[in-house]
């Protein structure tokens, strides 16, 4: 199977850099749909936001592939009276990640500033703490790239409570094939379906069953895929974990038939299991302790569907994430050779 990896990487790169924290999902969106009408394929979006595309297939059955478009990002809490700006997460970063970290402020009436997250105590030759102080929202602020000296400074600007907080991703590819990056999960499986999209279509093959593409856009706070179309399977294509007793690498697709949400089904599993293996796809088997997906809110929404979970195994998750070719072409041929079956 030859993907096409240059352009799989390169649209990757390009939605990477383009802010879509939970909530926000008003600048992806249409470059998703843009995507989406390069092959012809319907699409239509939810009341919530959600972008469903329709690939049809052979059958009346009906397989829905979700990827999640949101990402982790903050949004301003308050302003103190020296103009520093307090802010409230989306989502759940792993803080001490976000020290020094560039971002940019996006204002209700489209307005964007710069500036960077910052511990309140930053300097080493000033606060003894520098290096101990616990790095959370509530010891950290963001010190914005204009000259303010008080709060009445800022609110002039524009910048008021409510404001969202876009995160620079920092994507960066490597010559040996990795995808270094915030936001890989799930970015990286838009990417990937897309991939997949592109060669169905370019070698001219029509799925064993209707494909929905749900690209969701609230996952990272719990009910991306909450209401879904009728579908008789759904698969969360979402990033594999990586490490402690955990057997994926950044070069696998994970299988996933537990995480904290509770088991998928068993026979869905069982049958991506054992297309990887017929097929000498390049897999694991992992539960995840600390995880939720698509699927899982889609269940708990009360859909009757059978659901599965799988993806690139993606390290250092929620932080300064990364993945590798590898991992992406296993994933796209695993479900490649699922919607074959």
């Amino acid at each position: 199977m030859k993907l096409n990896e240059e352009y799989i990487l390169d649209f990757a790169k390009e939605i990477l850099t383009i802010p879509s924290p939970s909530g926000y999902p008003r600048e992806i969106i249409p470059r998703i749909i843009e995507e989406s009408n390069k092959y012809g394929l319907k699409s239509y979006k939810t009341n919530k936001g959600n972008l469903i595309i329709e690939f049809p297939g052979h059958s009346d059955k009906t397989l829905g592939l979700s990827v999640h478009v949101d990402t982790l990002g903050a949004m301003v809490r308050s302003i103190n009276d020296q103009g520093e700006i307090k802010f409230t997460a989306i989502g759940g970063p792993i803080w001490p990640t976000l020290d020094g970290e560039y971002c940019t402020i996006k204002t209700r009436d489209d307005k964007t500033y710069t500036g960077t997250i910052l511990s309140t105590s930053p300097a080493i030759h000033v606060f003894k703490d520098a290096k101990t102080k616990k790095r959370n929202p509530e010891n950290m602020y963001i010190r914005l790239d204009e000259v303010v000296e008080e709060k009445q400074d800022v609110l002039d600007l524009g910048i008021d409570v409510g404001n969202f907080i876009f995160i620079d991703p920092k994507t960066t590819i490597t010559k040996s094939g990795f995808i270094k990056s915030r936001f890989l999960d799930d970015k990286i499986n838009v990417a990937s379906i897309f991939g997949l999209i592109k060669y169905l279509k370019e070698h001219d093959i029509t799925p064993d069953v209707n494909l929905n593409f749900i690209i969701s856009t609230y996952e990272e706070v719990g009910h991306g895929a909450a209401f879904i179309p009728k579908l008789d399977e759904m698969i969360a294509v979402d990033m594999g974990c990586i490490g402690d007793d955990l057997t994926c690498t950044e070069r696998d697709v994970s299988i996933c038939p537990k995480d904290s949400s509770g088991p998928y089904d068993y026979d869905l599993t069982n049958n991506l299991i054992k297309t990887a293996k017929d097929n000498e796809v390049s897999h694991a088997v992992d539960i995840y302790p600390y995880y939720g997906s698509d699927v899982s809110a889609a269940i708990r929404a009360g859909n009757d569907i059978k659901g599965g979970l799988l993806g690139p195994g993606v390290h250092a998750s929620h932080g300064m994430e990364r993945t590798h070719i590898d991992g992406i072409k296993a994933t796209i041929e695993l479900l490649f050779h699922y919607i074959k079956a």
